[in-house]
Protein backbone atom coordinates (compact mmCIF):
# COMPACT_ATOMS: atom_id res chain seq x y z
CA UNK A 1 0.00 0.00 0.00
CA UNK A 2 1.65 3.22 -1.13
CA UNK A 3 1.20 6.61 0.45
CA UNK A 4 -1.35 8.73 -1.38
CA UNK A 5 0.01 12.03 -0.11
CA UNK A 6 3.33 13.76 -0.54
CA UNK A 7 3.29 16.70 1.82
CA UNK A 8 6.43 18.72 2.53
CA UNK A 9 6.13 20.76 5.68
CA UNK A 10 8.85 23.26 6.45
CA UNK A 11 10.80 22.08 9.47
CA UNK A 12 9.77 24.91 11.80
CA UNK A 13 6.12 23.87 11.35
CA UNK A 14 6.66 20.14 11.05
CA UNK A 15 5.74 19.07 13.95
CA UNK A 16 2.76 20.86 15.05
CA UNK A 17 1.34 17.66 13.56
CA UNK A 18 2.46 15.82 16.65
CA UNK A 19 -0.75 16.83 18.39
CA UNK A 20 -2.27 14.22 16.06
CA UNK A 21 -5.66 15.88 15.87
CA UNK A 22 -7.68 15.06 12.78
CA UNK A 23 -8.32 18.77 12.36
CA UNK A 24 -4.63 19.55 12.00
CA UNK A 25 -4.16 16.55 9.74
CA UNK A 26 -7.01 17.66 7.54
CA UNK A 27 -5.73 21.24 7.35
CA UNK A 28 -2.32 19.93 6.36
CA UNK A 29 -3.72 17.78 3.57
CA UNK A 30 -2.81 14.61 5.42
CA UNK A 31 -5.25 11.74 5.10
CA UNK A 32 -7.33 11.22 8.24
CA UNK A 33 -6.87 8.02 10.16
CA UNK A 34 -9.75 5.76 11.04
CA UNK A 35 -11.88 7.22 13.80
CA UNK A 36 -11.14 4.28 16.10
CA UNK A 37 -7.39 4.23 15.43
CA UNK A 38 -5.23 4.38 18.55
CA UNK A 39 -1.95 4.73 16.70
CA UNK A 40 -0.33 7.58 14.76
CA UNK A 41 2.35 7.06 12.12
CA UNK A 42 5.02 9.64 11.23
CA UNK A 43 7.18 9.00 8.18
CA UNK A 44 10.31 10.32 6.48
CA UNK A 45 11.12 8.63 3.15
CA UNK A 46 13.55 9.07 0.30
CA UNK A 47 12.18 10.14 -3.10
CA UNK A 48 9.05 11.53 -1.45
CA UNK A 49 8.20 14.78 0.29
CA UNK A 50 7.44 12.95 3.53
CA UNK A 51 9.50 14.54 6.29
CA UNK A 52 8.34 13.55 9.77
CA UNK A 53 4.87 13.75 8.25
CA UNK A 54 1.74 12.36 9.85
CA UNK A 55 0.93 9.48 7.50
CA UNK A 56 -1.88 7.41 8.96
CA UNK A 57 -2.99 6.39 5.48
CA UNK A 58 -0.10 3.90 5.65
CA UNK A 59 -2.14 1.95 8.21
CA UNK A 60 -3.99 -0.96 6.59
CA UNK A 61 -7.76 -0.55 6.58
CA UNK A 62 -8.43 -4.27 6.29
CA UNK A 63 -7.25 -7.20 8.37
CA UNK A 64 -6.68 -9.17 5.14
CA UNK A 65 -3.46 -7.28 4.44
CA UNK A 66 -0.58 -9.71 4.84
CA UNK A 67 2.52 -8.49 6.67
CA UNK A 68 6.01 -9.81 5.99
CA UNK A 69 7.54 -8.69 9.28
CA UNK A 70 6.11 -8.60 12.79
CA UNK A 71 7.03 -6.49 15.81
CA UNK A 72 5.80 -7.58 19.23
CA UNK A 73 5.96 -4.95 21.96
CA UNK A 74 5.85 -5.78 25.68
CA UNK A 75 5.64 -2.58 27.81
CA UNK A 76 5.91 -4.62 31.02
CA UNK A 77 9.48 -5.64 30.23
CA UNK A 78 11.65 -2.55 30.68
CA UNK A 79 15.32 -1.72 30.29
CA UNK A 80 17.40 1.46 30.66
CA UNK A 81 16.04 4.92 31.47
CA UNK A 82 16.42 7.45 28.67
CA UNK A 83 18.37 10.65 29.39
CA UNK A 84 18.14 12.56 26.12
CA UNK A 85 19.21 13.22 22.53
CA UNK A 86 21.02 16.32 21.32
CA UNK A 87 24.10 17.77 19.68
CA UNK A 88 27.25 19.78 20.36
CA UNK A 89 27.13 23.56 20.60
CA UNK A 90 30.66 24.26 19.41
CA UNK A 91 32.43 27.53 18.62
CA UNK A 92 31.82 26.77 14.94
CA UNK A 93 28.08 26.32 15.46
CA UNK A 94 27.85 29.54 17.47
CA UNK A 95 29.87 31.57 14.96
CA UNK A 96 27.68 30.42 12.07
CA UNK A 97 24.51 31.05 14.08
CA UNK A 98 25.63 34.65 14.72
CA UNK A 99 25.80 35.28 10.96
CA UNK A 100 22.11 34.42 10.45
CA UNK A 101 19.31 36.97 10.45
CA UNK A 102 17.15 37.09 13.62
CA UNK A 103 14.34 35.36 11.72
CA UNK A 104 16.56 32.47 10.66
CA UNK A 105 18.11 32.25 14.11
CA UNK A 106 14.67 31.74 15.60
CA UNK A 107 13.77 29.18 12.95
CA UNK A 108 16.95 27.27 13.75
CA UNK A 109 16.36 27.31 17.52
CA UNK A 110 12.76 26.18 17.10
CA UNK A 111 13.72 23.42 14.66
CA UNK A 112 16.08 21.81 17.18
CA UNK A 113 14.89 22.69 20.66
CA UNK A 114 11.13 23.23 20.58
CA UNK A 115 9.54 19.89 21.50
CA UNK A 116 6.22 20.80 19.87
CA UNK A 117 7.24 22.63 16.68
CA UNK A 118 10.71 21.08 16.32
CA UNK A 119 12.47 17.85 17.22
CA UNK A 120 12.88 18.57 20.93
CA UNK A 121 16.59 18.25 21.66
CA UNK A 122 17.07 17.79 25.41
CA UNK A 123 20.84 17.19 25.55
CA UNK A 124 23.91 19.24 24.60
CA UNK A 125 27.69 19.09 24.68
CA UNK A 126 30.17 21.94 24.52
CA UNK A 127 33.95 22.30 24.48
CA UNK A 128 36.27 23.49 27.27
CA UNK A 129 38.33 26.11 25.38
CA UNK A 130 39.16 25.35 21.76
CA UNK A 131 38.67 22.24 19.64
CA UNK A 132 39.03 21.62 15.91
CA UNK A 133 35.63 23.25 15.35
CA UNK A 134 36.87 26.61 16.61
CA UNK A 135 38.19 29.35 14.33
CA UNK A 136 41.50 29.33 16.22
CA UNK A 137 43.19 27.68 19.19
CA UNK A 138 42.77 29.39 22.57
CA UNK A 139 42.61 28.72 26.31
CA UNK A 140 41.12 30.63 29.26
CA UNK A 141 44.46 31.53 30.86
CA UNK A 142 47.74 33.14 29.98
CA UNK A 143 50.36 30.58 29.01
CA UNK A 144 52.27 29.41 32.08
CA UNK A 145 49.62 30.40 34.62
CA UNK A 146 49.42 27.17 36.60
CA UNK A 147 47.55 28.91 39.43
CA UNK A 148 44.78 30.01 37.02
CA UNK A 149 44.94 33.62 38.22
CA UNK A 150 44.19 34.90 34.71
CA UNK A 151 41.27 32.51 34.11
CA UNK A 152 38.36 34.08 32.20
CA UNK A 153 35.83 32.97 29.61
CA UNK A 154 35.52 36.27 27.73
CA UNK A 155 36.14 34.41 24.46
CA UNK A 156 32.96 32.36 24.91
CA UNK A 157 30.79 35.36 25.79
CA UNK A 158 30.80 36.63 22.21
CA UNK A 159 29.17 33.69 20.43
CA UNK A 160 28.94 30.42 22.32
CA UNK A 161 27.39 31.41 25.64
CA UNK A 162 24.60 33.47 24.00
CA UNK A 163 23.67 30.51 21.77
CA UNK A 164 23.68 28.07 24.69
CA UNK A 165 21.38 30.38 26.66
CA UNK A 166 18.98 30.70 23.73
CA UNK A 167 18.96 26.91 23.28
CA UNK A 168 18.14 26.40 26.96
CA UNK A 169 15.31 28.93 26.75
CA UNK A 170 13.85 27.36 23.60
CA UNK A 171 14.05 23.90 25.19
CA UNK A 172 11.73 25.09 27.93
CA UNK A 173 14.35 26.26 30.43
CA UNK A 174 16.25 23.01 30.83
CA UNK A 175 18.96 21.39 28.74
CA UNK A 176 21.20 18.59 30.00
CA UNK A 177 24.64 19.99 29.16
CA UNK A 178 27.96 18.19 29.47
CA UNK A 179 31.40 19.59 28.69
CA UNK A 180 34.56 18.08 27.19
CA UNK A 181 38.21 19.03 26.96
CA UNK A 182 40.26 18.47 23.81
CA UNK A 183 43.62 19.39 25.37
CA UNK A 184 45.23 21.04 28.38
CA UNK A 185 47.12 24.29 27.69
CA UNK A 186 50.42 23.75 25.90
CA UNK A 187 52.67 24.36 28.93
CA UNK A 188 50.94 21.55 30.85
CA UNK A 189 51.94 18.93 28.22
CA UNK A 190 55.13 17.12 27.44
CA UNK A 191 55.14 18.33 23.81
CA UNK A 192 54.48 21.97 24.81
CA UNK A 193 51.76 22.09 22.14
CA UNK A 194 47.99 22.27 22.49
CA UNK A 195 47.81 20.30 19.22
CA UNK A 196 49.34 16.97 18.12
CA UNK A 197 48.65 14.76 21.11
CA UNK A 198 51.24 14.75 23.85
CA UNK A 199 50.48 13.87 27.47
CA UNK A 200 49.65 15.79 30.62
CA UNK A 201 52.75 16.39 32.72
CA UNK A 202 52.41 14.99 36.26
CA UNK A 203 53.34 18.30 37.87
CA UNK A 204 50.30 19.98 36.30
CA UNK A 205 47.70 17.30 37.08
CA UNK A 206 46.25 19.24 40.02
CA UNK A 207 46.25 22.50 38.10
CA UNK A 208 44.42 20.82 35.21
CA UNK A 209 41.81 19.34 37.58
CA UNK A 210 41.32 22.83 39.04
CA UNK A 211 40.77 24.11 35.50
CA UNK A 212 37.70 21.87 35.06
CA UNK A 213 36.24 23.07 38.35
CA UNK A 214 36.93 26.69 37.45
CA UNK A 215 35.26 26.27 34.07
CA UNK A 216 32.12 24.67 35.51
CA UNK A 217 31.76 27.29 38.24
CA UNK A 218 32.33 30.17 35.83
CA UNK A 219 29.76 28.88 33.33
CA UNK A 220 27.24 28.34 36.10
CA UNK A 221 27.76 31.94 37.26
CA UNK A 222 26.70 32.88 33.73
CA UNK A 223 23.44 31.02 34.28
CA UNK A 224 24.39 27.87 32.37
CA UNK A 225 23.99 24.72 34.51
CA UNK A 226 26.57 22.01 33.81
CA UNK A 227 25.23 18.47 34.25
CA UNK A 228 28.45 16.57 33.64
CA UNK A 229 31.79 16.29 31.89
CA UNK A 230 34.00 13.91 29.97
CA UNK A 231 37.63 13.70 31.04
CA UNK A 232 39.22 13.91 27.59
CA UNK A 233 37.91 13.88 24.04
CA UNK A 234 39.38 10.90 22.16
CA UNK A 235 42.22 10.11 24.60
CA UNK A 236 43.93 7.65 22.24
CA UNK A 237 44.12 9.96 19.20
CA UNK A 238 47.07 12.23 18.44
CA UNK A 239 45.47 14.70 16.04
CA UNK A 240 46.70 17.72 14.13
CA UNK A 241 44.12 19.65 16.17
CA UNK A 242 43.67 19.93 19.96
CA UNK A 243 44.36 16.49 21.45
CA UNK A 244 45.97 14.76 24.41
CA UNK A 245 46.82 11.12 25.04
CA UNK A 246 45.75 9.24 28.16
CA UNK A 247 46.54 5.56 28.54
CA UNK A 248 43.82 3.62 30.38
CA UNK A 249 45.93 3.76 33.54
CA UNK A 250 46.65 7.48 33.16
CA UNK A 251 42.97 8.33 32.79
CA UNK A 252 42.11 6.14 35.79
CA UNK A 253 44.77 7.74 37.97
CA UNK A 254 43.87 11.30 36.95
CA UNK A 255 40.23 10.65 37.84
CA UNK A 256 41.05 8.85 41.08
CA UNK A 257 43.75 11.15 42.44
CA UNK A 258 42.91 14.55 41.00
CA UNK A 259 39.69 15.20 39.07
CA UNK A 260 37.25 13.26 41.26
CA UNK A 261 38.56 14.56 44.62
CA UNK A 262 38.90 18.12 43.25
CA UNK A 263 35.29 18.30 42.07
CA UNK A 264 34.13 16.99 45.44
CA UNK A 265 36.28 19.51 47.30
CA UNK A 266 34.88 22.34 45.16
CA UNK A 267 31.29 21.37 45.87
CA UNK A 268 30.86 19.84 42.41
CA UNK A 269 30.63 16.21 43.45
CA UNK A 270 27.17 15.86 41.88
CA UNK A 271 28.54 16.46 38.36
CA UNK A 272 28.46 13.31 36.23
CA UNK A 273 31.95 12.24 35.16
CA UNK A 274 32.20 10.26 31.91
CA UNK A 275 35.31 8.26 31.04
CA UNK A 276 36.76 7.28 27.63
CA UNK A 277 34.81 9.53 25.18
CA UNK A 278 36.28 7.69 22.20
CA UNK A 279 35.32 4.84 19.87
CA UNK A 280 33.43 1.62 20.44
CA UNK A 281 35.39 -1.61 20.31
CA UNK A 282 37.85 -3.47 22.51
CA UNK A 283 39.15 -0.31 24.16
CA UNK A 284 35.64 0.66 25.29
CA UNK A 285 35.45 -2.64 27.14
CA UNK A 286 39.00 -2.35 28.50
CA UNK A 287 38.45 1.17 29.87
CA UNK A 288 35.18 0.14 31.48
CA UNK A 289 36.76 -2.91 33.13
CA UNK A 290 39.73 -0.95 34.43
CA UNK A 291 37.73 1.90 35.99
CA UNK A 292 34.43 0.29 36.98
CA UNK A 293 36.09 -2.72 38.64
CA UNK A 294 38.04 -0.48 41.01
CA UNK A 295 35.72 0.84 43.77
CA UNK A 296 38.10 3.68 44.65
CA UNK A 297 37.86 5.19 41.18
CA UNK A 298 34.48 3.80 40.06
CA UNK A 299 32.76 5.91 42.73
CA UNK A 300 33.64 9.02 40.72
CA UNK A 301 32.48 7.70 37.33
CA UNK A 302 28.83 8.04 36.27
CA UNK A 303 29.45 6.16 33.04
CA UNK A 304 31.38 5.77 29.84
CA UNK A 305 31.11 7.72 26.59
CA UNK A 306 31.82 6.55 23.06
CA UNK A 307 32.02 7.70 19.42
CA UNK A 308 31.37 5.86 16.15
CA UNK A 309 34.62 6.52 14.29
CA UNK A 310 35.73 2.90 14.42
CA UNK A 311 33.79 2.89 11.14
CA UNK A 312 36.31 5.33 9.60
CA UNK A 313 37.26 4.14 6.10
CA UNK A 314 34.69 1.37 5.99
CA UNK A 315 35.02 -0.25 9.39
CA UNK A 316 32.15 -2.12 11.03
CA UNK A 317 30.21 -0.57 13.95
CA UNK A 318 31.12 -2.39 17.17
CA UNK A 319 27.68 -2.39 18.79
CA UNK A 320 28.50 -5.63 20.60
CA UNK A 321 31.08 -3.81 22.75
CA UNK A 322 28.35 -1.44 23.97
CA UNK A 323 26.17 -4.39 24.93
CA UNK A 324 29.11 -6.12 26.63
CA UNK A 325 29.80 -3.12 28.87
CA UNK A 326 26.12 -2.72 29.69
CA UNK A 327 25.84 -6.37 30.67
CA UNK A 328 29.00 -6.31 32.79
CA UNK A 329 28.22 -3.03 34.57
CA UNK A 330 24.43 -2.51 34.57
CA UNK A 331 24.70 0.16 37.27
CA UNK A 332 26.88 2.36 35.03
CA UNK A 333 25.64 4.44 32.12
CA UNK A 334 26.55 4.35 28.43
CA UNK A 335 26.34 7.61 26.48
CA UNK A 336 27.12 8.25 22.83
CA UNK A 337 29.14 11.47 23.03
CA UNK A 338 30.00 12.23 19.39
CA UNK A 339 29.38 11.22 15.81
CA UNK A 340 29.24 12.97 12.46
CA UNK A 341 29.50 12.29 8.75
CA UNK A 342 33.13 12.97 7.83
CA UNK A 343 34.66 13.95 4.48
CA UNK A 344 32.45 16.93 3.71
CA UNK A 345 31.12 17.15 0.16
CA UNK A 346 28.74 20.04 -0.69
CA UNK A 347 27.02 17.92 -3.35
CA UNK A 348 25.80 15.47 -0.69
CA UNK A 349 23.64 17.59 1.60
CA UNK A 350 20.66 15.38 0.69
CA UNK A 351 22.51 12.06 0.46
CA UNK A 352 20.17 9.56 2.09
CA UNK A 353 22.89 7.16 3.18
CA UNK A 354 24.05 9.73 5.74
CA UNK A 355 20.66 9.63 7.44
CA UNK A 356 20.60 5.84 7.41
CA UNK A 357 23.97 5.77 9.12
CA UNK A 358 22.38 7.77 11.95
CA UNK A 359 19.36 5.50 12.11
CA UNK A 360 21.50 2.36 12.17
CA UNK A 361 23.71 3.68 14.96
CA UNK A 362 21.03 5.23 17.14
CA UNK A 363 18.71 2.23 17.10
CA UNK A 364 21.50 -0.27 17.75
CA UNK A 365 23.10 1.82 20.47
CA UNK A 366 19.81 2.18 22.33
CA UNK A 367 19.05 -1.51 21.94
CA UNK A 368 22.41 -2.25 23.55
CA UNK A 369 21.75 -0.19 26.67
CA UNK A 370 22.76 3.37 25.76
CA UNK A 371 20.90 6.05 27.76
CA UNK A 372 21.74 9.16 25.68
CA UNK A 373 22.95 10.05 22.20
CA UNK A 374 24.87 13.19 21.21
CA UNK A 375 25.45 14.32 17.64
CA UNK A 376 28.47 16.49 16.82
CA UNK A 377 28.03 20.12 15.58
CA UNK A 378 24.42 21.29 15.58
CA UNK A 379 25.18 23.78 12.81
CA UNK A 380 27.92 24.36 10.24
CA UNK A 381 28.23 26.65 7.25
CA UNK A 382 27.94 25.77 3.56
CA UNK A 383 31.59 24.66 3.58
CA UNK A 384 31.31 22.28 6.54
CA UNK A 385 33.07 24.66 8.93
CA UNK A 386 34.53 26.85 10.28
CA UNK A 387 37.40 24.64 11.39
CA UNK A 388 40.94 25.87 12.03
CA UNK A 389 42.61 22.74 10.60
CA UNK A 390 40.36 22.11 7.61
CA UNK A 391 38.70 19.06 9.17
CA UNK A 392 35.32 19.81 7.59
CA UNK A 393 32.27 17.60 8.05
CA UNK A 394 28.47 17.44 7.85
CA UNK A 395 25.87 18.59 10.37
CA UNK A 396 22.13 17.86 10.39
CA UNK A 397 21.53 21.53 9.56
CA UNK A 398 23.84 23.75 7.55
CA UNK A 399 23.56 27.48 6.95
CA UNK A 400 24.38 29.06 3.64
CA UNK A 401 25.52 32.32 5.19
CA UNK A 402 25.83 34.01 1.78
CA UNK A 403 22.07 33.56 1.25
CA UNK A 404 20.81 33.51 4.85
CA UNK A 405 19.32 30.07 4.25
CA UNK A 406 19.12 26.92 6.35
CA UNK A 407 19.76 23.56 4.70
CA UNK A 408 17.93 20.68 6.41
CA UNK A 409 19.58 17.37 5.65
CA UNK A 410 17.86 13.95 5.92
CA UNK A 411 19.94 13.38 9.06
CA UNK A 412 17.93 16.04 10.88
CA UNK A 413 14.67 14.20 10.23
CA UNK A 414 16.03 10.75 11.11
CA UNK A 415 17.34 12.04 14.44
CA UNK A 416 13.98 13.73 14.98
CA UNK A 417 12.14 10.44 14.70
CA UNK A 418 13.74 9.56 18.03
CA UNK A 419 14.42 12.88 19.78
CA UNK A 420 10.92 14.24 19.33
CA UNK A 421 9.01 11.18 20.46
CA UNK A 422 11.29 9.67 23.13
CA UNK A 423 11.38 12.07 26.05
CA UNK A 424 13.67 12.21 29.10
CA UNK A 425 12.95 9.53 31.73
CA UNK A 426 11.30 7.23 29.20
CA UNK A 427 11.99 3.52 29.63
CA UNK A 428 13.12 1.31 26.78
CA UNK A 429 10.73 -1.63 26.49
CA UNK A 430 10.83 -5.06 24.92
CA UNK A 431 10.23 -5.04 21.17
CA UNK A 432 10.87 -8.26 19.27
CA UNK A 433 11.33 -8.22 15.48
CA UNK A 434 10.57 -11.38 13.52
CA UNK A 435 13.55 -10.87 11.17
CA UNK A 436 16.27 -8.39 10.17
CA UNK A 437 14.45 -6.78 7.27
CA UNK A 438 13.76 -3.77 9.50
CA UNK A 439 15.45 -2.14 12.49
CA UNK A 440 13.38 -1.08 15.50
CA UNK A 441 13.45 0.16 19.08
CA UNK A 442 10.65 1.10 21.50
CA UNK A 443 10.36 3.37 24.53
CA UNK A 444 7.53 4.14 26.94
CA UNK A 445 7.33 7.76 28.04
CA UNK A 446 6.35 8.92 31.51
CA UNK A 447 2.94 10.04 30.18
CA UNK A 448 2.22 6.44 29.13
CA UNK A 449 2.69 7.00 25.41
CA UNK A 450 4.83 4.46 23.58
CA UNK A 451 7.13 5.41 20.71
CA UNK A 452 8.22 2.64 18.37
CA UNK A 453 10.82 3.63 15.77
CA UNK A 454 11.23 1.56 12.61
CA UNK A 455 13.84 1.94 9.86
CA UNK A 456 13.71 0.37 6.42
CA UNK A 457 17.02 0.69 4.56
CA UNK A 458 15.99 -1.60 1.71
CA UNK A 459 14.99 -0.63 -1.82
CA UNK A 460 11.43 -1.91 -1.38
CA UNK A 461 8.50 -0.95 0.82
CA UNK A 462 7.77 -3.41 3.62
CA UNK A 463 4.42 -4.33 5.12
CA UNK A 464 4.76 -5.14 8.82
CA UNK A 465 2.49 -5.72 11.77
CA UNK A 466 2.93 -4.41 15.29
CA UNK A 467 1.27 -6.11 18.24
CA UNK A 468 0.84 -4.46 21.64
CA UNK A 469 -1.39 -5.96 24.34
CA UNK A 470 -2.93 -8.28 21.74
CA UNK A 471 -3.89 -5.30 19.52
CA UNK A 472 -2.43 -5.84 16.06
CA UNK A 473 -1.95 -3.10 13.46
CA UNK A 474 -0.59 -3.55 9.94
CA UNK A 475 1.43 -0.69 8.44
CA UNK A 476 3.47 -0.03 5.30
CA UNK A 477 6.89 1.59 5.50
CA UNK A 478 8.24 2.92 2.19
CA UNK A 479 11.69 2.06 0.83
CA UNK A 480 14.55 3.91 2.56
CA UNK A 481 12.36 5.33 5.26
CA UNK A 482 12.12 5.97 8.97
CA UNK A 483 8.86 5.82 10.88
CA UNK A 484 7.75 6.61 14.41
CA UNK A 485 4.59 5.03 15.75
CA UNK A 486 3.03 6.82 18.70
CA UNK A 487 0.32 5.03 20.66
Amino acid sequence: MKSTHKILIIPILILQLSCSSSKVAAQSGVAKSKANSKINVYTTAENTTLRLSLSNDLIATTQKTNSKVSITVDPKKTYQTFLGIGGAITDASAEVFAKLSPKKQQEFLTAYYDKNKGIGYSLARTNIHSCDFSSQSYTYIQEGDKDLKTFNIDHDKKYRIPLIKKAIKTAGGKLTLFVSSWSPPAFMKDNNDILHGGVLLPEFAQSWANYYAKFIKTYEKEGIPIWGLTIQNEPMASQRWESCIYTPEAERDFLKNFLGPTLEKEGLGSKKIIIWDHNRGDMLVKRANLVFSDPEVSKYAWGIGFHWYETWNGGTPKFESVGEVHKAFPDKNLIFTEGCIEKFDPTKFQFWGNAERYGLNMINDFNNGTVAWTDWNILLDQNGGPNHVGNFCFAPIHADTSKDELIYTPMYFYIGHLSKFIRPNAKRIEAILSDKTLLSTSFKNTDGKIATIIMNSSDKEVIYSITNNSQKTTITIPAHAMQTLEY
